[in-house]
């Protein structure tokens, strides 16, 4: 008897990025034609299926081979979830859905995020400071070796923060 085994992985990063929430948030922010695929190099595409309400969407997001192609062009298909908080901060979750207009892709793996989200959070006193907390519980899908992903990951989280406190400089400038 076959059993549908589900092998994801939970990364969680932290740290400071020199620009304001909102700054940060609008390097992050899940949204067609953003600035998400301009900076950060695991999202090749990404597109808006369906708006359910304001702060409540399905997305798509694709990103290239990776890890000197060994690891396959991904898609993810998520229902996303965007709140503010009196505090200031802003969260982004998501989850992974199915939806009718979003079958599998050609020349894509199916990968699923299970809750996962990032917390753009103000530093008290510092308001061009940023505290980003990142959870990612990721299934890659395909048929990676186990090593393989454990060395991707970890090196992978460093290069978003480094990219993103990049991309938040000309932002902060305007």
């Amino acid at each position: 008897m076959a059993s549908n085994v589900c092998i994801f992985h939970r990364y969680k990063g932290e740290g400071i990025v020199p620009a304001s929430p909102e700054v940060v948030w609008k390097c992050l922010k899940p949204e067609a034609g953003g600035l998400r695929t301009k900076w950060d190099q695991n999202v090749k595409e990404f597109e808006v299926i369906e708006t359910i309400s304001e702060t409540v969407s399905i997305c798509r997001t694709a990103s290239p081979s990776a890890f000197m192609k060994i690891i396959s062009p991904r898609d993810f298909i998520d229902v996303v979830l965007i709140k503010w908080y009196d505090d200031g901060t802003i969260a982004s979750s998501a989850t992974n859905v199915e939806h009718p207009l979003c079958p599998p892709q050609p020349g894509y793996v199916r990968g699923l995020n299970y809750p996962c989200g990032c917390f753009c959070i103000p530093v008290p006193g510092e308001p061009d400071k940023t505290q980003l907390l990142s959870l990612f519980q990721t299934d890659l899908g395909g048929y990676l070796p186990q090593n393989v992903v454990d060395s991707f990951f970890p090196s992978n989280m460093s290069g978003f923060y480094s990219n993103l406190a990049k991309a938040t400089k000309p932002v902060s400038d305007h």
